[in-house]
């Protein structure tokens, strides 16, 4: 799995997404589609502090990679007519990175923390206060006789965006009025969005297309988006330049990714839990030592997805493969050799 190539069904950003994402990337609520409960409330939310005036209350937003925190976090920014500041934790180092872009901060302005986990516990007590009493503690002078002149901040909004929600401490999560979790998107929902941008970036896409494209992208917009660019390249230069059924399943097939949606590195995290481990349990920095990988890839980027397909279940005891993980490589619960491999 040690492979420097970039996995074409992960849900992190690569650097060709950034220039298409923000091509098809709705702007205002109403065109964003899924999340729905997720979507009601975020509108409500809005729709109330316009009405007072106010600055919208600091949200959390956690799930996997891909799921549209980025894209939400300037749809709210779009709707408040507010603009947008962008910033992530492992990007702030010193007190005086987050200090200059708190004090920056316009009147309503929204600020987004990417990765907001990693923030250092020095950079996360500055934001205690700025984010409960909008105000920051400079300290004046130094020894004894240094004093600490509170500086007042805008009232400013603070999205915070994470996929390991359960790092965050209990004092900043609590600072947080709006917390919600992004869920993967149904096939109907990917289906949608996959026609969504074929019509935005002007690709010739049928309902088939469409369809075979939305089963494999693993409930994740970013992924979606990315596999439609692979197909049409196949379709302009293997076919007639649409993307058809049989197109997408002959371009995604080369891709080596399933009708699941699953690639190379998802069958060898389970077959080396099947075959090694006798489907366990095994602890993760055991499987991570096995497959060379770092534990937080395995935790936040591979794992997710097979859960929600139940192909794996996290116990106290380690990873475990289900029967259905078992039933998709042809053996029966038990049995540590594929008939397929």
């Amino acid at each position: 799995m040690d492979d420097p190539r970039p996995r074409i069904v992960s849900g992190q950003a690569f650097e060709e997404d950034a220039r298409i994402e923000a091509s098809v990337r709705p702007r205002h609520l109403a065109e964003f589609i899924g999340q729905t409960r997720v979507k009601e409330n975020l509108s409500i939310a809005v729709q109330a502090a316009r009405t007072r005036g106010d600055a919208l209350d600091h949200v959390l937003l956690f799930g996997p990679p891909g799921l549209g925190k980025t894209t939400l976090a300037q749809i709210l920014a779009n709707e408040m007519g507010v603009p947008i500041k962008f910033s992530s934790g492992p990007l702030l180092e010193k007190k005086g990175d987050l200090t200059a872009i708190l004090t920056a901060l316009d009147e309503r302005e929204v600020l987004f923390l990417d990765e907001i986990h990693r923030l250092l516990p020095a950079l996360e007590e500055i934001l205690y206060p700025a984010m409960e009493d909008f105000r920051i503690d400079l300290i004046i002078g130094q020894g004894p006789g240094a004093r600490v002149h509170p500086f007042r901040l805008n009232h400013f909004t603070l999205v915070g965006a994470t996929t390991r929600a359960g790092l965050l401490t209990a004092p900043l999560r609590s600072r947080f009025g709006i917390v919600h979790r992004l869920d993967f998107y149904s096939p109907e929902e990917m289906k949608t969005i996959v026609k969504r941008s074929a019509s935005i970036l002007a690709i010739p896409i049928d309902e088939g297309g469409a369809e075979e494209i939305a089963h494999r992208s693993r409930g994740t917009p970013r992924v979606g988006n990315r596999l439609l660019r692979r197909v049409r390249d196949f379709a302009e230069v293997r076919a007639d330049g649409r993307v058809t059924r049989e197109a997408s399943q002959e371009a995604l097939k080369m891709l080596g990714v399933d009708d699941r949606g699953l690639d190379e590195v998802d069958r060898n995290l389970l077959l080396t839990i099947i075959q090694k481990y006798a489907g366990g349990p095994v602890g993760l920095n055991t499987l991570a030592a096995s497959l060379g990988e770092e534990e937080d890839a395995i935790e936040e980027i591979y794992e997710p997805y097979l859960m929600q397909l139940g192909f794996l279940d996290r116990t106290p005891r380690g990873r475990v493969a289900t029967a259905v993980a078992y039933r998709y490589f042809g053996l029966e619960p038990g049995h540590s050799q594929s008939r397929m491999f």
